[in-house]
């Protein structure tokens, strides 16, 4: 049975993520912020398969080397990284964009990412085995108006997921990227600093992607043979076709 850490688990595509791997024999080691979350998803979950929980914030390297490195024995040997953790605050012109905003971003989107990723890839370079997915975007791989700094923490991601396949080649460790376009999840509200009315309103006249077929994608993925690296995934619905060309009804 692998042992899958998942960060950004209790809401979004870490949620469904970790709710399809439970129900298909994956042992989870679910991160995320809010403790209460944390707790309800490991009651839950514990249901189908061994979960434990860590709680910390991605931009918190020293509590992110304590946490991963208190494991229990039946969970330090950590098979699949999903970076999945990361957010968009602000759609701003880069001329009155918020630094706060641009923190954040690359705090949590590169930063964080890298943070887990160190603490991490340690055990699978001496195992000469291990998986990582990092949660990239549509966003890094084009730009669009008033995307800057986010998608510029998302094309960082991009470039990090490359270099990690390049330097950890040699230990046998697949390094691969699953990057969604639209999915429906609180990522506007976030973005629009909880103002719910404007966030819907991104995912109307058409159907966006939902967190559970991202969580297919990542479950694909990483049940491949060991000779086979999904390395580079770009999903969009069906509606989309580049960040502004969208069809709606």
């Amino acid at each position: 049975m692998k042992t899958v850490l998942i960060t950004g688990a209790t809401s979004g595509i870490g949620l469904a993520t970790a709710h399809l791997l439970a129900e298909n024999n994956f042992k989870l080691i679910l991160c995320g912020r809010n403790t209460e979350k944390l707790a309800d998803l490991q009651s839950e979950l514990g249901k189908l398969t061994e979960v434990t929980t860590l709680e910390f914030d991605v931009r918190d390297k020293k509590v992110i080397q304590e946490k991963i490195g208190s494991l229990s024995k039946a969970f330090q040997q950590i098979d699949v990284l999903i970076n999945n953790a990361g957010n968009a605050h602000g759609l701003d012109p880069i001329d009155t964009g918020s630094i706060d905003d641009w923190d954040a971003m690359i705090d949590i989107n590169v930063k964080g990412l890298l943070y887990v990723s160190h603490a991490v890839i340690p055990q699978m370079r001496e195992r000469k085995s291990g998986h990582i997915i990092n949660i990239g975007s549509t966003a890094g791989k084009e730009v669009y108006p008033k995307g800057n700094v986010y998608c510029g923490s998302k094309h960082a991601v991009d470039a990090i997921t490359i270099g990690m396949r390049l330097d950890l080649n040699p230990y046998s460790i697949r390094v691969g990227a699953v990057n969604p376009g639209l999915v429906h999840t609180n990522f506007s509200e976030v973005r629009f600093k909880g103002d719910s009315d404007r966030a819907e309103k991104v995912y109307q006249g058409f159907e966006p992607l939902v967190p559970e077929d991202i969580a297919d994608v990542i479950h694909f993925a990483i049940t491949r043979p060991p000779h086979v690296n999904i390395a580079d995934l770009t999903v969009m619905c069906t509606a989309q076709a580049s960040s502004t060309i969208l069809k709606k009804n």
